[in-house]
């Protein structure tokens, strides 16, 4: 649940958001920290948060310097991706296999194609959810009163 420092950084996200209407029913994952607390809060409710939390951690993992890549790849995999992960994301076990033999000598982008399918299943099913949600829905009527 929103805390109410929260909901007021979200408040103004919703404002913004009712002022680009055109981009409101694209998923953008890049959305402020409090857009990004909202939709993982949505996602939970759904039992679906992996999805968003692989998303931002592949995207952490991009930035890591060469020192930290493998064990951060590790984590990765381990977390997500391998069979019967905590956050077992859902991807085709070509793709599953592919990382799971670029470990050895993880580079960048080597969750690139499971990050795409994830980046697809949000947007297409769990983000179109998302703004119909009453959650979403409340917060912004709120930011349009405001």
């Amino acid at each position: 649940m929103l805390g109410p420092e929260n909901q007021s950084s979200f408040t103004a996200l919703a404002k913004r958001e009712l002022s680009q209407k055109a981009n409101l029913s694209i998923f953008d994952p890049t959305l402020t920290n409090a857009g990004q607390l909202v939709f993982e809060d949505f996602l939970r409710t759904e039992y679906s948060e992996e999805n968003l939390l692989f998303w931002l951690a592949c995207e952490d993992y991009r930035k890591t310097t060469s020192q930290t890549e493998i064990t951060t790849a590790k984590r990765i995999y381990t977390e997500f991706v391998q069979v019967d992960a905590p956050r077992q994301i859902n991807i085709d076990c070509v793709t599953r296999e592919s990382i799971r033999e670029n470990l050895s000598q993880p580079w960048p982008n080597c969750f690139d194609r499971a990050q795409r399918l994830i980046y697809g299943l949000m947007e297409n099913d769990c983000y179109p959810r998302f703004l119909k949600s009453e959650m979403y829905q409340a917060l912004l009527e709120q930011a349009e009163q405001q």
